[in-house]
């Protein structure tokens, strides 16, 4: 008997807590974007942030960055910075000149207008877990990742409410050559989501094929597609200071079509950053203005977000760590940094767990409210991360989907009317009585509360009697019943034959050329 017909069993007798669980849809919240209604928290005084600042300035005019692409070197030469080979020095002038231009807050416009999202200000956007080559589920274990699990992970996004995009690729297609493996990725992604699209910049054809396609699936004119940001890619510094061919080209690239540009130093802390975290913060720091200035180089007022990933590794093994309070700290300065550039704010939920356990939800817990209460913009990895980003975990995936919910409902403005002060209510119960059967209570029972998917409160007796079911056994036949749930989003035939005629195409081209 599943963990689920066990539930409906005790249901019946009227003991459990969900009425009729093996027919009941998973519990979710409708589809919102949440806003951070707290003051976003603060480490750093705005002396010290002006300290960082400038001295990240000092960084890129005395040390400068190895630029390895050579348009952007040209891009950087023509504005006033020194170029020396691959080494350019950026002057202060330049980072502050580009810092006048990014927006502050804009549109990001899906498939489905339903699944627009605002970028920046107080605004929250979760995107799933992106980019390991490893998937995992506690019935077939860890594996690489195939073409069919890329899908269900694709599925699992547009299937929870909580989750704003369609992913970036939760798990690598490696079944999937990789010179073609971005067109089905990207065509699966148009398929099984409306939502937000993200596209790889780890080669110059991989990004204009997934420009073409989300351009396509938005039913858009190229002219359009300029105005309106339809899709988003992660670029990520080669710390200590360096930006490799690929990544400067997507930067490059993605700002002249006026799509948006997250750019996300990667800076543990001992290994490729200083060992202190303010030192790691301001490499950070620098590196991202540095990208800052490309963008704005080649498009000024193109869409841009500050990256942050700065954490610490463990000293003994060399592993990075992540959920630590050194990652926390570096959530919230990042935060601060962002505002003060008044640029829209990129962090991740994440953990270096290697399985579904305590450890996995604590971290994720640690990490998730660093990234909430520094004021993060968009939440990357928000759903599925595993073993510090080589694994996507399909029960990991539905575990978070519940606590980012409760996020949410955390997030949530109180209701503050004369009516949910309750003064009805206690003068209906009076002193000594129960609210069970108040009207107040009848009233608002089955909305009152946050509905969980994963955690169970029944009490002990009823808990053993269902067969001590563990989180991750419930996390199980949540993701399970999330795919039996999930329904394909309507897509313009039209649009379907054109996208599989561009795929074919490429295919044909070869796609990315690679040297194997």
């Amino acid at each position: 008997m599943t963990l689920i017909d066990n539930e409906a069993r005790h249901h019946s007798r009227g003991r459990g807590r969900r009425p009729d669980a093996k027919h009941a849809k998973i519990p979710q919240l409708p589809f919102a974007q949440p806003k951070l209604t707290l003051e976003p928290s603060r480490i750093l005084s705005d002396d010290q942030i002006e300290t960082i600042h400038n001295r990240s300035l000092d960084v890129l005019e005395e040390i400068g960055m190895d630029v390895l692409n050579k348009e952007a070197r040209e891009i950087y030469g023509r504005a006033g910075a020194r170029v020396e080979g691959e080494r350019v020095r950026i002057g202060r002038d330049i980072v502050e000149e580009a810092l006048k231009t990014p927006p502050a807050e804009f549109t990001f416009y899906a498939r489905n207008p339903a699944h627009n999202i605002q970028i920046g200000g107080k605004w929250i956007a979760f995107a799933p877990v992106g980019g390991p080559p490893n998937c995992s589920d506690m019935d077939r274990g860890r594996r690489p990742g195939t073409l069919e699990d890329n899908a269900n992970f694709i599925r699992l996004s547009q299937f929870f409410n909580c989750i704003h995009t369609a992913g970036g690729g939760s798990v690598d297609a490696l079944d999937v050559h990789a010179s073609v493996r971005h067109l089905h990725i990207m065509r699966n992604k148009v398929r099984l989501s409306d939502k937000i699209l993200y596209t790889i910049s780890t080669g110059r054809a991989r990004l204009f094929d997934g420009m073409e396609i989300a351009r396509i699936a938005r039913g858009l004119t190229r002219e359009q597609f300029l105005k309106e940001p339809s899709c988003y890619t992660v670029i990520n510094t080669n710390s200590p200071l360096k930006l490799d061919d690929p990544m400067g080209m997507g930067i490059i690239e993605m700002a002249r079509h006026n799509q948006m540009v997250v750019c996300t130093p990667f800076t543990l802390a001992g290994a490729m950053a200083p060992v202190t975290i303010a030192g790691a913060i301001v490499e950070q720091n620098a590196e991202a203005l540095a990208g800052l200035a490309l963008s704005q180089l080649a498009n000024p007022g193109a869409p841009f977000v500050y990256g942050g990933f700065t954490s610490n590794v463990d000293m003994k093994s060399g592993a990075p760590a992540f959920g630590t309070p050194e990652y926390m700290k570096a959530c919230i300065m990042g935060g601060q940094l962002a505002r003060r550039y008044r640029l829209p704010y990129r962090t991740s939920n994440t953990n270096a767990a290697n399985m579904v356990d305590a450890q996995a939800a604590y971290e994720s817990v640690f990490s998730l409210w660093g990234a909430i209460m520094g004021g993060g913009n968009i939440i990357q990895h928000a759903a599925g991360w595993m073993e510090g980003g080589l694994v996507a975990s399909y029960e990991k995936f539905a575990l978070d989907a519940d606590l980012l919910q409760m996020v949410m409902e955390f997030l949530k403005p109180l209701d503050f009317s004369e009516d949910a002060l309750g003064l009805d209510a206690m003068r209906e119960v009076g002193p000594g009585g129960h609210f069970f059967g108040a009207q107040h209570t009848l009233a608002r029972y089955s909305s009152a509360f946050y509905s969980p998917i994963i955690s169970d409160w029944r009490n002990y007796s009823q808990w053993q009697a269902s067969g001590s079911p563990q989180a991750w056994q419930r996390a199980n036949e949540v993701w399970k019943r999330a795919l039996a749930e999930y329904q394909q989003p309507p897509l313009d035939p039209a649009i379907a034959e054109e996208i599989d005629a561009f795929v074919a195409k490429r295919e044909q081209e070869g796609g990315e050329k690679t040297d194997f």
